[in-house]
């Protein structure tokens, strides 16, 4: 897949918002029944909807909570999630990097992929985490009681963070982060950046993985999937967290959904011994083309309506 220059991803946008804003115009609503599924936006050659991206992300309750083959993604990052909701840890010689604990339900399963990987579970130190969502850091009050992990999240995302408490748990904060902090352990430094829109602390995380001999920038991007209604104050945040995210250096695109970065096309290819797909320079800015696309469909239809 070849890089679009900044010409052709303009027009692609366009496109995709008008397009976005007529679709599903003339549809009428009615009482009762699911709101329509609009507007849809055509990027990359293939059509979207926000139910579909939603579902895409998503799956079934069986793939929120069905543990993934575990894998080696690129260097010391390894995949411990399930079907849809992302988990990765990051191994250090001086402990481990958790991030994202998806519903508490599923801790068990990262446990058990990261022993089949070789590790040890309490040899998480830190835990981090994508944004204020159950289905990524509902496990964090478990994943702290069983490895006395420390906690760190992106300061705007607190208040939702604080709302999570499953079993009535309170829900565990050790350290609050800032855009642009660094946190470093064991040789790997990941920097936090603040990508709000989708959550008032969305927090994309960027760090350098080494494999035979080469260097790599790794970016793990938190979902830029647009609410329905959008208020200026959520416009002003994702106008800046597109322009952030494209800016970020990126050989390896991970994100807190596998769909947002084909994880189940690429793992497939890793087990017929293509080269590292998950090194794919190509694809960085194939999810952000897609959900701005939207955003912009969803806005310019948010204008014309009465």
């Amino acid at each position: 897949m070849k890089k679009m220059s900044r010409l052709k991803l303009f027009g692609c946008l366009v496109a995709a918002v008008v397009l976005g804003a007529s679709a599903n115009t003339s549809q009428a609503q009615t009482t009762g029944q699911p709101a329509p599924d609009h507007p849809a936006v055509t990027v990359w050659g293939q059509t979207y909807t926000p139910r579909s991206i939603l579902a895409r992300n998503m799956g079934t309750p069986e793939d929120q909570t069905t543990q993934f083959p575990p894998h080696k993604i690129v260097g010391n990052i390894y995949y411990v999630g399930t079907r849809t909701l992302s988990s990765f840890l990051v191994v250090t010689p001086q402990g481990n990097i958790l991030i994202d604990s998806t519903y508490e339900r599923n801790v068990p399963t990262i446990e058990e992929s990261v022993k089949q990987l070789g590790f040890k579970f309490s040899d998480i130190k830190i835990l981090l985490g994508n944004h204020a969502h159950g289905d990524h850091q509902e496990g964090d009050a478990l994943v702290k009681q069983l490895t006395g992990a420390q906690v760190m999240a992106m300061a705007e995302d607190l208040p939702a963070l604080q709302a999570i408490k499953p079993g009535g748990k309170e829900h565990p904060i050790d350290k609050v982060l800032h855009d642009g902090d660094s946190v470093a352990l064991g040789g790997t430094t990941l920097v936090a950046h603040l990508t709000a829109g989708h959550t008032r602390g969305c927090t994309t995380w960027t760090m350098k993985a080494q494999q035979d001999g080469k260097t790599y920038n790794v970016v793990i991007h938190c979902s830029l999937r647009s609410p329905e209604v959008l208020t200026p104050a959520i416009v002003s945040e994702f106008n800046h967290s597109f322009e952030l995210v494209r800016s970020l250096p990126c050989d390896v695109p991970l994100g807190d959904h596998p769909a947002q970065y084909s994880m189940q096309e690429k793992y497939t290819k890793l087990q017929r011994g293509v080269l590292n797909p998950f090194i794919d320079a190509a694809g960085c800015k194939v999810e952000v083309d897609i959900e701005e696309a939207m955003f912009h469909a969803i806005l310019a239809e948010q204008r014309k309506a009465p």
